[in-house]
């Protein structure tokens, strides 16, 4: 019988989350929420459906000691290094590799490694039913999570709602897509909304190791082409320098725009359990309990006459009076404040303190 592996894509860098998310401890690595960092949380959730022995991480050489530190229980062979970020085609692509080396008819699921769920056992049972899904078929599948509100911040999934008699997996969720849509405006979102057949994104996505190569080879030969340069060599000693060769040359492109956007056979399950892709300091805000005035207040912190800010300290008190709606993020080496709303642009930051080189506070 076939084996289902888990993929945790764990290479980000987390640059929105700055300045409590670093190169070296990206955000995935901390405790956002509780004691937990988030790929802990990933690699938990994982264990209820999956053998530990058949989880794989995909990171770079500069996390690795994190990932070890974190993730004690993950076999060494299981920690595949990317040489240079290519997005994720690559990333899944490469793991997709070293899996078929193991069971040329696995299946895979594969998830972030930042990634909130509040309902573990409802993702099992949809991941589960996902599974089953992916096998029988041979298609890609997707989760998609319902919209709350008219996010732009997210990619979209429109499904095709039909019944049991045109497509017999409804019974388990599963509905075809009739197509992926880019990040909206927010009219175009708010439009998503009402039509009731749009789905937020989650980035989470399940398929046999055959069946996402196939794909590849269609729609990105040239990556295809890399990956069978490193497949015939996965086990022997040429393996990390062609790694290197082949990540230099092909380039960076996402799966949903690479492969999921022009597939064909795609089902997509929806997922109700509580996600958030925690992709900014709003959505910490968002998912955070708060005060009696609308505050979210992580450590030492006193706010006297203020409302509905997000207060993060790590080691020093911060303390506001009369101020609304402020994200405040304090570390031992830098401080945060932005308007809430706006936490998506602190990427600008980080780029403005790499071209300047102030490499500490990378």
């Amino acid at each position: 019988m076939a084996k289902t592996y888990g993929v945790i894509m764990a290479g980000g860098v987390g640059a929105r989350f700055w300045p409590l998310s670093r190169e070296r401890k990206p955000k995935q690595f901390l405790p956002i929420f509780g004691n937990e960092s988030l790929i802990e949380m990933t690699f938990d959730r994982l264990r209820k459906i999956i053998d530990k022995d058949n989880i794989i991480v995909v990171t770079n050489a500069m996390q690795q000691h994190a990932i070890n530190e974190k993730l004690s229980d993950l076999p060494q062979e299981n920690i595949i290094i990317e040489p240079i970020g290519r997005n994720t085609a690559p990333c899944i692509g490469l793991a997709a590799i070293h899996i078929k080396h193991r069971d040329p008819d696995a299946t895979m699921v594969i998830v972030p490694a930042d990634h909130i769920i509040q309902n573990v056992d409802e993702f099992a049972r949809v991941m589960k039913n996902a599974i089953e899904v992916a096998n029988e078929t041979g298609h890609l599948v997707t989760i998609g999570i319902e919209p709350t509100r008219p996010e732009t911040g997210y990619g979209y999934i429109q499904y095709i709602d039909e019944s049991e008699k045109k497509n017999p997996y409804v019974k388990k969720g599963a509905y075809r897509v009739k197509t992926f849509a880019e990040k909206p405006n927010l009219s175009t979102a708010e439009r998503f909304l009402d039509s009731g057949d749009f789905l937020w994104n989650s980035g989470m996505f399940i398929w046999k190791v055959s069946t996402i190569l196939e794909e590849i080879q269609e729609r990105l030969p040239e990556l295809y082409d890399g990956l069978m340069m490193i497949d015939g060599i996965v086990t022997n000693g040429n393996y990390e320098t062609t790694l290197e060769q082949v990540y230099r040359m092909i380039r960076s492109i996402s799966i949903d725009y690479g492969v999921m956007e022009k597939a064909e056979r795609v089902y997509v399950l929806r997922g109700e359990f509580g996600w958030s892709d925690v992709g900014s300091w709003d959505e910490v805000y968002r998912a955070s309990s708060k005060d009696k005035h609308g505050n979210a207040i992580h450590g030492r912190v006193v706010a006297r006459n203020s409302k509905n800010n997000l207060l993060h300290s790590n080691n020093r008190t911060i303390a506001t009076y009369g101020v609304d709606d402020l994200i405040v993020i304090e570390t031992e080496d830098a401080i945060l404040v932005c308007k809430r709303g706006e936490s998506q642009e602190v990427k600008e930051v980080v780029d403005y303190i790499r071209r300047k080189h102030i490499d500490d506070l990378l």
